[in-house]
């Protein structure tokens, strides 16, 4: 988040980026990095319409949030947070299983907000997979680059700023095989989908795509035919000595 956003705008973006699926999703946006002269008000907003999400049942309506996948994962997303918590974390919201009436027992989690942290904390480092957002600051934008592509992974992330050519500059140096601009999760079966380090090295969607399912073949002919002069294939390849 550059400090031009529009900051309306940007917020239901990042809660877009990390809540979709309750964070269940592999290119989630689940690190948030925000310039430091914009960063108390976007947390601020972002906590604030965080805390407004309902969770329930997926069949309900009403629900904007439905439960974890499974009581492993759900523990696993509680482990995570108390991680983080341990790593000097401040929680600005959630950190806790969500009570659902009629639903108690079920595998939901509140939406949680971690402040505070560091990039090499575990929190910032592995995947959680769950609904659970790290909140960094930085300065200058080659900050910011260092902070994103300080991690094994390299799917996807987005660049939010009111100036589109100052988004594409830093979004040429972020090492994920998509970055969306003032968007998120827009998947468009015209453009390759694929990560850079260990999110993989292969590409779906896209003419680029179809290269996963063919094989690379290579035809020669020579054309000169039985008329043209022969020369063994040394002469072709080892240059001739001249001189004493």
């Amino acid at each position: 988040m550059l400090d031009d956003v529009d900051m309306d705008y940007a917020v239901d973006g990042a809660l877009w980026g990390v809540f979709f699926h309750n964070g269940q999703v592999c290119s989630a946006g689940t690190r948030l990095i925000v310039q430091r002269p914009i960063l108390d008000e976007f947390l601020a907003e972002l906590t604030k319409r965080t805390e407004d999400i309902k969770v329930g049942p997926a069949l309900d309506p009403t629900s904007d949030e439905g439960p974890i996948v499974s009581k492993t994962q759900l523990e696993t997303v509680e482990r995570y947070v108390d991680i983080g918590r341990n790593e000097g974390a401040d929680v600005l919201t959630g950190g806790e299983r969500a009570v659902v009436d009629g639903h108690e027992g079920g595998f939901y989690y509140r939406p949680t907000i971690l402040g505070n942290v560091k990039s090499d904390m575990r929190v910032a480092q592995e995947e959680i997979f769950g609904p659970v957002l790290v909140v960094m600051p930085f300065g200058e934008e080659s900050e910011a680059v260092r902070l994103a592509n300080d991690s094994i992974y390299g799917l996807a992330g987005g660049v939010w700023s009111s100036d589109n050519a100052r988004a594409i500059k830093v979004a040429e140096q972020v090492r994920t095989g998509t970055v969306w601009i003032n968007d998120y999760h827009m998947i468009n079966p015209r453009y390759p989908f694929g990560g850079y380090k260990q999110s993989g090295i292969g590409r779906e969607h896209g003419e680029i795509g179809f290269n996963e399912y063919r094989q690379v073949k290579h035809i020669h002919v020579d054309m000169g035919g039985p008329s043209r002069e022969r020369h063994p294939w040394w002469d072709l390849t080892v240059p001739k000595r001249t001189g004493a």
